[in-house]
């Protein structure tokens, strides 16, 4: 069975994200290693890992370079404001986009880039999931949702079980069954950052394992 894992806002080639989050190192060089390192020390090739946005800085080039870096076979992409480049390359990541809801071992988990109020089924149990913060977000007492940056974490990504054991007291329900399966992922309305003023909605089916989660 493999495991789930949850990171957000590596800042790969960001240069200023040192000085930014104070974090210690002393070359961007330094810190894309650190981090890479430190996620395929934990994240097997069969894992299941979802990145909440803000992956590097620098042409699609980098970005993919970046990628191929991850020994993670199955990474499911929600977007940042710092990926330019990043979203378009959706043939990277096994889904690519703004907003997903997931059930992962029966929990429902509501995915973005930006920190939430309140989200979909927020009062019925479904946790929330998210990056950007950098873990200077104060959280909200009692809230089933947490920042799982790499800034939060001693830049290592978090671990299912990891998480459920901070949020579970906090849901009103417990979570339920086995393997890991993508119901449903919803996609915001999207406007494309162009001159169109064109919005739209978007809605996939995706499994990523043979036996589904009830």
């Amino acid at each position: 069975m493999p495991d789930v894992w949850f990171t957000s806002d590596f800042h790969l080639g960001h240069k200023n994200i040192i000085r930014y989050c104070n974090r210690p190192f002393q070359t961007v060089a330094e810190m894309d290693d650190a981090i890479l390192e430190c996620l395929n020390k934990r994240v097997k090739v069969g894992d299941i890992l979802y990145f909440l946005g803000d992956f590097c800085s620098g042409p699609a080039a980098t970005a993919v370079q970046f990628r191929q870096r991850i020994r993670c076979k199955k990474i499911f992409a929600v977007s940042g404001n710092h990926d330019v480049q990043t979203r378009r390359l959706t043939q990277e990541f096994i889904w690519l986009g703004d907003l997903a809801e997931i059930s992962t071992f029966g929990q429902r988990i509501v995915l973005c880039h930006y920190a939430m109020r309140v989200w979909n089924q927020s009062s019925r149990g479904a946790w929330h999931l998210y990056g950007h913060s950098h873990g200077k977000l104060p959280e909200i007492t009692g809230s089933p949702s947490m920042d799982v940056g790499v800034d939060t974490h001693n830049f290592e990504p978090w671990h299912f079980e990891e998480i459920r054991e901070r949020l579970a007291p906090r849901s009103l329900r417990g979570s339920g069954s086995s393997l890991t399966t993508w119901r449903r992922v919803k996609l915001a309305s999207y406007r494309p950052r162009c001159s169109r003023s064109t919005s739209f909605s978007l809605c996939c089916e995706v499994s990523v394992s043979s036996t589904a989660a009830s």
